[in-house]
């Protein structure tokens, strides 16, 4: 995990504003309310006084990619911060054998790509805590090495988790293939989007379009994403080991 070198909390501060003007301005040049576009920081390696620094500046949502890793890092914000409570989202892979950790320590899960992950989050829900909020991953390219559904089976496997206690069906998480070009990026996102209007029509009530990144939140905005998933604009650039 990184060490957290930033100078202080006025680092993060300035950060987050110029996360924020990104966005504004990708709204004002899409014609839509700035509103309609949140910001999730995705601390992922990133250690709690990270976190601790981006939360004291406003930021309340956070996207971890690694389970226990994020587990860890809830428990000690939930130290920290007692009176601020968090909003913390599963945006990675979810092996079987961690479902139990997501659906007692996390509100939102983006990468549900199959029933039984569903399910399994659904039965492990605690009683005590609101429904988990769900994002369908879904496999926008059809790439044999990427994950999430199939474009072809996402639609009934969304139409199973609205079915299933516990959870809420919020819409679609996708992670295209980087491609040059803002038209290009456009044309990729568009695919989600064009997907969660037939989910809309079908009469599923979802309003969640997690897609978009760092690099690419303003095509991604542009294409209709309701949430953008920002790491590096927000923290700086990832160092891993090895």
């Amino acid at each position: 995990m990184n060490d957290y070198t930033h100078n202080s909390g006025d680092d993060a501060l300035k950060r987050l504003q110029a996360v924020r003007q990104r966005t504004d301005a990708a709204c004002h040049q899409a014609r839509r309310e700035s509103h309609t576009v949140s910001v999730l920081a995705v601390s992922k390696t990133w250690p709690a006084a990270a976190v601790h620094g981006m939360a004291m500046a406003g930021q309340t949502s956070f996207g971890e990619n690694y389970i226990q890793e994020g587990v860890d890092k809830v428990v000690a914000l939930r130290a920290l911060l007692p009176d601020r409570p968090l909003v913390w989202h599963c945006i990675g892979p979810i092996q079987s054998n961690k479902t139990k950790l997501v659906a007692e320590h996390f509100d939102w899960v983006h990468s549900v790509d199959r029933l039984k992950i569903a399910q399994r989050l659904s039965e492990q829900r605690p009683s005590h805590l609101q429904a988990l909020q769900v994002c369908v991953q879904v496999n926008i390219d059809q790439a044999a090495t990427k994950s999430g559904s199939s474009l072809g089976d996402a639609t009934a496997l969304a139409q199973q988790i609205h079915a299933l206690p516990n959870l809420v069906l919020r819409g679609i998480m996708c992670i295209p293939d980087s491609v040059e070009g803002f038209d290009a990026q456009v044309a990729a996102f568009e695919r989600a989007t064009a997907l969660f209007k037939q989910w809309q029509q079908a009469g599923l009530a979802v309003d969640t379009l997690s897609m978009g990144m760092s690099g690419d939140m303003e095509a991604a905005i542009s294409a209709g994403s309701t949430m953008v998933r920002v790491g590096t604009a927000l923290f700086g650039a990832r160092q891993y080991a090895g």
